[in-house]
């Protein structure tokens, strides 16, 4: 038997990832053909609200592996804050590099006006943009997971940078149009606005993946507590692996327990079921559970109360 709870807290963030790295490549595509520097900088931001969510979806490990080398643990947990400090430095690279752009073209003066094309794509992407936090939001909110703060507040920075390519895009093509010169500059200028929030949104990635995750790791202590209280529950054998990180005010606590292999799927759900309430109870800076069911070693003789009372015939003759 082997149980694996679907996680749809995961499912809602993947889908979140994949769609802002769709809108990245859309944006970034329409961007470079219509020499928009404002539209490469919202696709630049859409890449780093994808990059920040795959950042917290990385398992940061602060927690032990029962019957296990703990130093191996955290000589591998040293390597994944690298990945989100990656992400960060090319979003503030990228950031410089559309800032540098944009500023060669406003002292040149030859800048390109975007086309009609360029504000189909920004309103498309705002729409799909909208569409994938709604869906993020309401589903966060219906599975109390806590994640819906996150998603607004990135979805509010999104969204300015979005609005700013679009009014920079809307005043360059008018005054493109009426031959009003100082207008012809606001996708540039807008450019240069979007490339200041890359810069705060890197910064903000930086500061979350040092202090965040490396500073601020769950406690031993507090990993200990978290097993004794799975241990608590009826039907479980053994915990075999707990990992605890801290994102924000948050906790998530990604879980392998052993159950006894001789009962139905559906029973190891609800002791799985038992487990993530408990602790979600007890701790209730603990937003997110993940647990992993596994039957424990088929040859210890376990056998729970009710398993013996189903089975077992009786000895006496009747």
């Amino acid at each position: 038997m082997s149980i694996e709870r679907s996680n749809p807290s995961g499912t809602v963030a993947w889908t979140g990832i994949a769609g802002e790295l769709l809108l990245a490549l859309f944006k970034g595509v329409v961007g470079y053909f219509t020499g928009s520097k404002a539209l490469l900088g919202d696709a630049l931001y859409s890449a780093s609200d994808a990059a920040g969510a795959l950042a917290r979806r990385i398992p940061w490990r602060t927690s032990s592996k029962l019957r296990s080398a703990q130093q191996s643990d955290l000589r591998a947990g040293r390597t994944e804050p690298i990945l989100a400090i990656l992400f960060s430095v090319l979003v503030l690279m990228g950031g410089l590099q559309i800032a540098v752009a944009a500023v060669r073209d406003l002292a040149s003066g030859r800048v390109q006006t975007p086309g009609q094309f360029t504000l189909i794509a920004i309103l498309v992407s705002l729409a799909v943009k909208e569409a994938l936090f709604q869906f993020q939001y309401r589903q966060s909110k219906k599975q109390g997971d806590g994640m819906h703060t996150v998603y607004a507040d990135n979805h509010r920075f999104s969204l300015y940078s979005s609005i700013t390519v679009l009014i920079g895009v809307i005043l360059a093509m008018t005054g493109s149009a009426f031959h009003w010169s100082m207008l012809q500059y606001m996708d540039s200028i807008s450019a240069l606005i979007v490339a200041a929030l890359l810069l705060r949104r890197g910064y903000r990635l930086i500061v979350s993946s040092v202090y965040g995750q490396l500073v601020q790791e769950t406690e031993q202590e507090d990993a200990i507590n978290f097993i004794d209280t799975v241990q608590r529950v009826h039907g479980v054998i053994t915990v075999d692996d707990l990992k605890a990180s801290e994102q924000g005010h948050y906790i998530t606590i990604d879980l392998k327990i052993s159950v006894n292999p001789r009962i139905t799927v559906q029973e190891g759900a609800e002791i799985a079921d038992r487990v993530k309430k408990l602790l979600m109870h007890r701790f209730l800076h603990v937003s997110i559970v993940n647990i992993q069911v596994v039957p424990y070693d088929p040859g210890y003789p376990y056998k729970s109360n009710h398993h013996l009372t189903d089975n077992e015939q009786p000895t006496l003759l009747q």
